[in-house]
């Protein structure tokens, strides 16, 4: 993941920082069109199809995919603006990200990655506990890491009998601690 800032706003209020998600990985060109080897990142590549607009390395350059279809354990994409193996080359090895702001909401319930980071960590007793600054992917359930105000490292598994409420419009996840994660 990727964080932006976006410039001010006309009325002079500041708009909310940009965020971008990786979802794949310039390979190399394929064929003589142009097309380009990917390598998918994203758990919703289905969403890569033809008129989405995909950020291109650290300078985020924007690129309409026109041509999608699979290839082994990828995809070859095409790009509006990129049509020989040259062109293409140019972008072996950049990770391709799209906007946060861009991806469908998802079930109520489930959350982005960059959703969770950053919120503030309160027990049921309203005692705050500290700040998420990583997630953890384990093959059963997220975890999350807290960073407590002494500086410790909590981990919470993101389960319902710990994760009582996610509040994305304030900022903030109510918890129970189970015995043993204190």
């Amino acid at each position: 993941m990727t964080v932006e800032t976006s410039p001010s706003q006309a009325d002079g209020a500041v708009a909310e920082p940009l965020f971008y998600l990786a979802v794949g990985m310039f390979r190399r060109p394929h064929g003589v069109r142009g097309d380009i080897l990917f390598t998918v990142l994203t758990d919703f590549p289905e969403r890569l199809r033809p008129g989405t607009l995909v950020y291109v390395g650290e300078e985020k350059r924007a690129f309409k995919i026109i041509r999608r279809r699979p290839h082994n354990d990828g995809l070859l994409l095409g790009f509006e603006g990129i049509t020989t193996p040259e062109q293409a080359a140019r972008y072996t090895g950049k990770t391709a990200f799209v906007r946060a702001d861009d991806r469908p909401p998802l079930p109520e319930g489930e959350y982005y990655h960059h959703q969770i980071l950053g919120l503030n960590v309160f027990d049921e007793n309203g005692q705050s506990l500290g700040v998420v600054t990583d997630i953890l992917e384990t093959g059963a359930n997220d975890v999350y890491v807290v960073k407590t105000p002494e500086g410790r490292e909590l981990l919470l598994p993101a389960i319902h009998q710990v994760i009582l409420e996610i509040d994305l419009e304030h900022k903030v996840m109510k918890v129970h601690l189970l015995p043993g994660l204190e």
